[in-house]
């Protein structure tokens, strides 16, 4: 029982980090309909910046990770200006192949400025680990979860209860429709762009004390977090929570009972499950269209 639950407490702290990752994801789908296969680099991005504020610079916990979140949601601006808002023809595939390109060149980006060996910082806290029935659950994996339903709950407040949050919502409901009544459409795809990366930037803050940030660390967080977000139902707020939990408890009883070479197939072997029994996702796609 103590080593069951321990692996509950290590697939429910991946699974918290998959589900920012796939709220992000979600939320720029749900705008745009775009897939922005970039979005893994924004959370490595988040992470390398953690590791130069929190870490080299030593700055307060709360200003390290505010200033990482702005970094990252300037730089996703700056990539929807110059790279997306160009584009003549948008067409999806043109769209995904320059998010592709983008994360190429944000890898090598983050290659040159802190190279190529892995960083790590310590724990937000030094709490010492909570037992809970013989399993420890450390004080980072408590400051994963409060974070992530804090976003949550910040996430619903803006959509639901400010006027910015709502202009978002209906453009995504009905471009043409938003324009007639005023909306404009530009500024609320940018607006998309900066929350998701910035969504990304916070999934990397909150990873880079419980693992090795590194320039290559981004693809495979983006792949699993890309495959939650389609497990749960892409576009939906509550359908990137469930995927990412289920993702990560599954993954984490996998490694235990079965063997440690599962860790990365997992996703890719629910992802093929998903789609063949349901490819809208555990939530139906006419719940995973708003948040």
């Amino acid at each position: 029982m103590q080593e069951i639950l321990q692996y509950l407490f290590s697939g429910i702290t991946n699974g918290a980090i998959y589900a920012v990752i796939a709220i992000g994801f979600s939320m720029l789908y749900n705008s745009t309909e775009l897939i922005n296969f970039a979005h893994g680099e924004f959370v490595m991005l988040g992470a390398l910046c953690m590791v130069t504020f929190f870490g080299a610079l030593h700055l307060p916990l709360v200003v390290a990770l505010v200033a990482s979140i702005v970094c990252i949601a300037a730089t996703g601006l700056v990539f929807e200006r110059l790279a997306i808002r160009p584009v003549r023809h948008p067409e999806p595939i043109v769209l995904i192949i320059i998010t592709v390109g983008a994360s190429i060149f944000l890898r090598g980006i983050g290659m040159i400025i802190w190279g190529k060996d892995a960083h790590t910082i310590p724990s937000f806290s030094a709490h010492p680990p909570l037992d809970i029935a013989g399993a420890k659950l450390l004080s980072q994996s408590i400051w994963i979860i409060i974070i992530l339903l804090a976003t949550i709950i910040g996430l619903q407040l803006f959509y639901k209860k400010t006027l910015t949050g709502k202009a978002m919502e209906a453009n995504a409901i009905s471009k043409r429709a938003a324009w007639i009544v005023g909306i404009p459409s530009k500024m609320m795809i940018m607006l998309a762009f900066g929350l998701s990366t910035a969504i990304g930037g916070l999934a990397g803050v909150i990873i880079a004390p419980v693992t090795m940030s590194s320039y290559d660390m981004g693809t495979m967080l983006g792949l699993k977090g890309f495959c939650a977000a389609m497990l749960g139902g892409l576009g939906s707020l509550w359908g990137a929570l469930l995927g990412g939990f289920l993702l990560g408890i599954l993954e984490a009883l996998g490694v235990g009972f079965v063997s440690s070479g599962l860790k990365d197939a997992t996703a890719f072997l629910l992802l093929l499950f998903i789609l063949y029994v349901k490819p809208g996702g555990i939530i139906s796609a006419a719940s995973a269209k708003r948040f």
